[in-house]
């Protein structure tokens, strides 16, 4: 079993959250950000993860009518450390990274009510935004969409599934 101490994992889940913050008002791609948060504090997610996740931004294809990419962002992050790999295809299912999944999710959901993109900009901008019509995301960035709405979503998300690796960690 190894041994964390607690202030260790809060400055550890303070970093993650203040990394990912910068990285989405500096760019962009939600969930990139967090990702990078997590590669930075934690090592655990390789580069092809962090790549994939790029078309899952603002909802799926900037859509923002699926899942937070944020949200995704952080999923991926536990999966790429607890999901089950190809060699294990066959085998059953990896119930624990499901029950971390749905921490994550439930945790997302409490704090900004869906997992639904446009959904939570209408919870912290008053209104969804379509990403691809140039005057409303000008909208959306004049809404404080990258100043600090944005941001504390990715911040949030970084924080909480670092907490949750590093829990998962120090219980092993």
């Amino acid at each position: 079993m190894k041994v964390v101490d607690t202030q260790s994992e809060q400055s550890i889940s303070e970093k993650a959250y203040s990394l990912a913050y910068e990285n989405e008002k500096q760019h962009g791609c939600c969930p990139q950000c967090v990702l990078a948060a997590i590669q930075d504090v934690l090592g655990t997610v390789d580069d092809s993860v962090f790549m994939a996740s790029h078309t899952l931004a603002a909802g799926g294809g900037l859509s923002t009518g699926g899942a937070c990419g944020a949200l995704a962002g952080g999923m991926l992050a536990l999966g790429a450390k607890y999901g089950r790999g190809r060699t294990h295809f066959d085998k059953g299912h990896f119930i624990q990274s499901y029950k971390l999944g749905k921490q994550l999710h439930d945790k997302f959901v409490n704090e900004f009510g869906s997992p639904i993109c446009g959904e939570v900009q209408e919870k912290l901008l008053g209104r969804s935004y379509d990403m691809w019509n140039i005057e409303d995301f000008k909208a959306f960035e004049e809404a404080g969409g990258h100043i600090d709405k944005c941001p504390k979503v990715v911040g949030s998300v970084a924080k909480w599934t670092t907490e949750i690796l590093v829990s998962v960690d120090k219980d092993s």
